[in-house]
């Protein structure tokens, strides 16, 4: 399944991501993205096991954390590299939208799984995606993406029963051009 860059995915929920366009480098495609974020929003604590990804900001202060570290800031100007396999995550810390640009290397299955994430989102009308498609997503890229704060429980046993279930009442035909996970 490809998608045509430029690409604009919004949650509903105060975050606007543009995929701009690849890059081909010779160790993998570099996404070039910019994303706009309301005041007290961003993604949940996440990881993205193959991937690296650097924003900097443009306007508007961006808090961000590393898992287990203090919260730090980032100001008009500053970069921020997450290394793939850190759990992190970012949020708007100031008064006005928050826009960042930069790049996510490489690109795999990423504007896929997060416009699928946004879409749960939209359908939920909150920050924890639609159920079903969430368990589509997280099980189908679970080597892929990880959201480390959600409990093993629900992981080993909640998930995989809720994506089983959506198989039986067919939930995931809209899934039928999904990319194959690229560490299947």
């Amino acid at each position: 399944m490809k998608t045509t860059l430029p690409h604009v995915i919004e949650n509903g929920l105060g975050e606007k991501l543009i995929f701009h366009r690849l890059e081909p480098e010779p160790d993998g495609d570099r996404l070039i993205v910019e994303n706009f974020v309301t005041p007290g929003h961003g993604p949940l604590m996440h990881t993205h096991w193959l991937q690296d990804e650097a924003l900097t900001v443009v306007r508007g202060q961006m808090a961000y954390e590393v898992l287990g570290q203090p919260v730090q800031y980032a100001q008009a100007g500053e970069t921020v590299v997450f290394k793939r396999g850190v759990p992190h995550r970012f949020w708007n810390c100031g008064t006005d939208v928050l826009n960042c640009t930069g790049w996510v290397k490489p690109a795999n299955t990423l504007v896929f799984f997060l416009s699928g994430i946004y879409a749960a989102q939209v359908k939920s009308g909150k920050p924890e995606p639609d159920a079903f498609d969430a368990a589509y997503l997280m099980t189908r890229y679970a080597r892929e993406y990880d959201l480390p704060l959600i409990p093993s429980f629900v992981k080993r046993v909640v998930i995989p029963t809720t994506y089983r279930v959506g198989r039986l009442l067919g939930k995931y035909r809209k899934f039928a051009d999904a990319p194959e996970p690229v560490l299947g």
